[in-house]
């Protein structure tokens, strides 16, 4: 059986390194994706994601075991994430990416699936690759609120918790977010339904 992640933490808490090396198993691919999707540069999403899962076993003793720990460990992330691109140029939002390909093919044949007619699940992994070079057009909040909720399989609490904003606020981004996707999967000539939440 294996142990939760608040489980992991209290250990990590009592000095069991090798509760982190779990953490670090469990979260370093889907941390990758978060930031590969928001900085479109693999190397420096690398780098992002390892110094989130440091600054999970410096602040371990910080963290409360209420059964968040995904979204106590993604708020890091994204603050990570906005304090390292402010030290960046623009030009890394834009640049091209080569692809993960186990889980992130699985990550975007979930948001195909959700975002594809049925009878059109048959291109839902081109849609799904469509999607993601997207996500750069769109605003920051909309993409990070996406990419959490679709690409991390946070819940829309977690997010808003993450986010700091209302619920109602990251419901609306991950409305706008899907909303501008269709539209610019429309104007290249794929029909897609929105889906709700």
């Amino acid at each position: 059986m294996s142990l939760t992640d608040d489980q992991l933490m209290i250990d990590l808490q009592s000095g069991d390194s090798a509760a982190f090396e779990i953490l670090v198993t469990r979260y370093q691919g889907s941390l990758i994706g978060f930031f590969m999707r928001n900085t479109r540069d693999i190397q420096f999403s690398e780098d992002l994601a390892q110094e989130t899962l440091l600054k999970v076993y410096n602040q371990a003793w910080d963290y409360m075991p209420l059964g968040r720990f995904r979204g106590w460990m993604f708020r890091i992330a994204r603050n990570l994430l906005i304090d390292n691109i402010r030290r960046r140029s623009n030009d890394a939002l834009i640049r091209a990416v080569r692809r993960q390909p186990d889980e992130e093919q699985q990550a975007l044949a979930r948001v195909a699936a959700e975002i594809l007619p049925p009878d059109d699940q048959v291109q839902a992994t081109e849609l799904a690759r469509l999607v993601d070079e997207l996500l750069c057009e769109i605003p920051d909040e909309q993409r990070q609120t996406f990419t959490l909720h679709h690409y991390a399989e946070l819940s829309l609490p977690e997010v808003a918790e993450i986010m700091s904003v209302p619920l109602a606020t990251c419901k609306s981004r991950l409305r706008l977010a899907r909303e501008k996707l269709s539209e610019k999967l429309l104007s290249r000539g794929i029909s897609v339904m929105n889906s709700t939440e």
